[in-house]
């Protein structure tokens, strides 16, 4: 048995907590909510992140960074992206060196441009990095539905212990040395299933989506090559596998954020009415200024920046964008 402690009481970190308890560890789950806390706790669910779910009573919840990850073996880290370097910058002065710590949040941070992996490179240099990440809706790996996820450290002899750590016979973790491919991966399908809501908000079709899925899976694998991953990450699980599920099931977050705007809802009215937050939404501006700087042509993902960021036309764009093709 493991001591792990989790940083983050959203749906996945819950469902991350659900996975390690049914693989045998003493899990500690950080929430920044009070109100997160006290539910697990006493009531045995996350009502605000993860209703419905029924929580093993073994898993703690706590308020305090110190306590989570005290003599923890390893740590995983759930906060949204855009407050990853806030969070660990807190939680740096508790967390014992050498300490591997697995990301499992799926966005790029804004300004630096930074993926996960390099924001914690710089906020815990004392730690041994690692990404989750594949296709994984937090609800049915919470329910304890069959799974499968990619797990990345440059260590990859880390790699294969962390893997065999947290996997159990429904949860299946893949161990590889590609940190890039798949940090890169769980950014990208974000951007992508938001432009493929927009085209079934439109009903531009199926053949449409899977035009926008294919060559937005094409858009990812230039950006990782780019960045030093390899090719066969974007085939995988964490490249082909995310994508197919975020970008082609409406009831992920980015996907319907796309179809809401597709439909012609606001953005800010879309985000004001969720309690988790939608990656994409953030990650997209971040990722074309980080193409920009690498010289690369991602014309979806611009298309999408300038939905989300510059108040182009919906319809218009998506037009442009779907004639540019032939």
């Amino acid at each position: 048995m493991a001591r792990v402690g989790i940083v983050g009481g959203g749906a996945f970190g819950t469902a991350m907590a659900c996975v390690l308890r049914r693989s045998g560890h003493e899990v500690t789950l950080w929430a920044r909510e009070p109100e997160v806390v006290a539910a697990i706790n006493r009531e045995r669910t996350n009502p605000l992140f993860l209703q419905g779910v029924p929580l093993d009573p073994a898993i703690h919840a706590t308020g305090s960074m110190a306590a989570a990850v005290e003599g923890a073996d390893f740590a995983l880290l759930a906060p949204p992206a855009q407050h990853m370097r806030a969070v660990t910058l807190s939680l740096q002065p508790h967390l014992a060196r050498g300490t591997p710590v697995v990301s499992c949040s799926k966005g790029i941070e804004r300004g630096s441009c930074a993926l996960m992996p390099e924001v914690l490179a710089q906020t815990l240099p004392h730690a041994t990095v690692a990404v989750l990440s594949g296709p994984s809706f937090a609800r049915e790996i919470a329910a304890d539905l069959p799974c499968g996820v990619a797990l990345a450290c440059a260590d990859f002899d880390l790699a294969k212990k962390l893997a065999l750590e947290i996997r159990n016979p429904r949860f299946c973790v893949h161990p590889t040395s590609d940190v890039a491919g798949c940090a890169i991966g769980g950014v990208m399908k974000n951007v992508i299933a938001i432009a493929s809501g927009i085209a079934a908000g439109l009903k531009l079709g199926e053949n449409a989506r899977a035009t926008l899925v294919t060559l937005g899976a094409d858009e990812a694998m230039r950006l990782g090559l780019a960045k030093g991953a390899r090719h066969e990450t974007f085939l995988g699980l964490a490249g082909i596998g995310d994508m197919m599920l975020t970008a082609n099931s409406l009831t992920s977050r980015n996907a319907s954020l796309g179809f809401a705007l597709g439909e012609g809802k606001k953005l800010a009215d879309i985000l004001s009415e969720r309690k988790e937050v939608t990656e994409g939404a953030f990650s997209t501006e971040a990722v074309v200024a980080l193409a920009r700087r690498l010289g690369l042509r991602m014309p979806i993902t611009l298309a999408v920046d300038e939905v989300l960021n510059h108040g182009a036309d919906i319809p218009a764009t998506l037009t442009r964008l779907l004639s540019s093709w032939s």
